[in-house]
């Protein structure tokens, strides 16, 4: 079911041929080995995202307390349903924390959020959603595979991108999520997230493609973190498409590599 899913999804993409980028010569010898996944770059990324020093406001310090206070998933939400310093939670439906499992190992981290998650108070409900669901069905990956969230838990007044100011306040909350749920790999859908937690400016199309190390406050280890193009993008460009199964691809291999480690390594 998961190779229908997968031809399905290239098929609603328009891939009705299978094309390589080289010739294959087929009377070539087979059994080489596949390439290593690359589990770990050059260099080390370090959130948070940088923050103009002219504005470092009380509500960001304030949003680190209530942050590191939180010793559990159940508490984080109930500091970021208490804390009153984004004036986003004034305007938002409702807060939109996280669906899908906490303990998969694997966590995707979209912008914020759409118009159908603010009524629903979920993430990724929506058209880019409903993509995103059929795009990791077609590598055999169901909500009940990741937990998904958002930078922003609180959707902008109509549909804005949120100000850095915003992003600064609700990232101490987002990476203190992280560090409670330890996810071995995390998938960053589009330019604010990666932004995020990657730190700096670095653009979507230079950081996809390979996985980035991040060192998260509070955790021992680095998280593996690829980025990709957002679901949203996908739908309003869909050129963006072949690369974007390429990550998937990427991602697969990373997964199976990572269930294979396991099984060999003694209890």
């Amino acid at each position: 079911m998961d190779a229908l899913a997968a031809l399905r999804l290239q098929l609603e993409w328009g891939a009705d041929e299978a094309l390589e980028d080289a010739p294959v010569d087929r009377y070539a010898a087979t059994t080489a080995p596949p390439p290593p996944v690359e589990l770990v770059p050059a260099t080390l990324t370090r959130p948070p995202i940088v923050v103009p020093l002219v504005a470092v406001p009380v509500a960001v310090e304030r949003a680190r307390e209530a942050a590191a206070g939180a010793m559990t998933r159940e508490a984080l939400l109930d500091a970021l349903a208490r804390f009153d310093g984004c004036a986003l939670a004034e305007t938002a439906g409702k807060l939109v924390f996280a669906d899908g499992n906490p303990g998969a190992g694997l966590m995707v981290v979209g912008d914020c959020p759409g118009d159908e998650e603010d009524r629903a108070g979920m993430p990724f409900v929506g058209p880019a959603g409903q993509l995103l669901d059929r795009m990791f069905a077609s590598i055999g990956l169901d909500r009940g595979s990741f937990l998904a969230t958002n930078v922003i838990p609180w959707r902008p007044p109509g549909g804005r991108p949120p100000t850095e100011m915003e992003i600064a306040i609700c990232l101490p909350f987002l990476l203190r999520h992280v560090a409670l749920v330890a996810p071995r790999r995390m998938v960053l859908l589009g330019t604010l997230a990666t932004r995020a937690m990657l730190g700096g400016t670095l653009a979507l199309s230079r950081a996809r493609g390979r996985w980035h190390a991040i060192a998260v406050p509070g955790m021992d280890v680095t998280v593996q973190a690829l980025p990709m193009a957002h679901p949203l993008g996908l739908l309003k460009a869909p050129r963006g498409k072949r690369e974007a199964w390429s990550d998937l691809l990427r991602l697969r291999q990373a997964l199976d590599a990572d269930r294979r480690e396991s099984e060999i390594t003694p209890t």
